[in-house]
């Protein structure tokens, strides 16, 4: 789990590119829950969370550089 105060240090390229990441990571689990060989099914519930997270960080900047 990422932590969000570390997050919003990070320009929103840094955290675009972290949701890339875990969008392939989020494929590569459901690749895995379909032939039966994830191991902790949390991982994906965690997962998109986490690309939430991110989301909302990003909307927030993008609202803070709007109205400056």
């Amino acid at each position: 789990m990422l932590k969000t105060e570390e997050l919003r240090e990070l320009s929103i390229e840094e955290l675009q590119e972290k949701v890339d990441s875990f969008k392939k990571t989020l494929m590569q689990f459901r690749f895995q829950l379909k032939t039966g060989k994830l191991e902790r099914q949390s991982s994906l519930k965690e997962t998109k969370q986490d690309i939430a997270r991110l989301l909302t960080i990003i909307n927030e900047k993008k609202k803070g550089e709007k109205k400056s």
